[in-house]
């Protein structure tokens, strides 16, 4: 049997990179896709860190598509890792411009990406699409509606494409941190203010942020053949605030 093929996205970001190791050590060709790669500066920067796992310079849903079809011929796993600043804002405050960006990063792009390429995952009758989003949606965050709603659409469309895709056996699932470690939503600048840091973790009943490697984990896992009777699911990471 070949090795199997894993992409994926964003893997500068969020839980991207450790969760490329979590599969690379599982055995999985990792190839990964950025905005940064678009820059050929970065990406050999990410080749020479990073000699294990494959970026690709492709960005368009449809180049990522025919670059692996060409190169690779199968996907077993995709990782739609998607992460956008979470911008605070009252409803009334928020404007086209950010709802369209907001919408883009985290519900527009993995949608679009997961159109072009489960096809390659029908015709082989087996798959695992894996949504990295947000378990804000699960209780709701004031101020912070762009973020949530998209969030809340990426969970949704999980769990309805788990319902289309079943009969070609791809299972669909969504990983929904809240509360793990990533400059993107926790930077040092917020966790090295005593103050502020006894705030944020002070809603968190295990009383810490949570680990990269341990939202990576749950990605293993779901994208394990030991995950193939589970589709369908919005699978918190919030230590137990959600």
């Amino acid at each position: 049997m070949s090795r199997r093929i894993a992409l994926i996205t964003d893997v500068l970001h969020f839980i991207g990179q450790a969760s490329a190791e979590a599969l690379t050590n599982d055995g999985f060709r990792v190839l990964c896709c950025d905005e940064a790669f678009a820059d050929g500066t970065e990406r050999a920067k990410f080749i020479n860190a990073h000699p294990a796992l494959t970026p690709l310079a492709a960005q368009s849903p449809e180049e990522i598509r025919d670059v692996i079809a060409t190169d690779y011929g199968r996907l077993d796993v995709l990782v739609n890792n998607d992460a956008y600043p979470a911008d605070k804002a009252p409803v009334e405050e928020v404007t086209q411009h950010a709802l369209s960006e907001t919408f883009g990063h985290l519900l527009f792009r993995p949608y679009l990406l997961t159109v072009a390429l489960v096809p390659m995952m029908k015709e082989a009758l087996q798959g695992k699409v894996i949504f990295v989003s947000s378990a804000a949606p699960l209780r709701g965050l004031p101020n912070y509606s762009m973020y949530v709603t998209a969030r809340g659409a990426a969970n949704t469309l999980a769990q309805t494409l788990a319902q289309e895709l079943a009969r070609w056996n791809i299972q669909v699932n969504a990983l929904a941190p809240n509360f793990v470690e990533s400059p993107t939503y926790f930077p040092p600048s917020l966790m090295e203010n005593p103050e502020i840091r006894d705030k944020i973790l002070s809603n968190i009943p295990l009383g810490r942020l949570g680990k990269q490697e341990e939202a990576a984990g749950v990605i293993s896992f779901l994208a394990s053949q030991k995950s193939n009777f589970i589709t369908g699911h919005v699978i918190p990471l919030a230590g137990g605030w959600a």
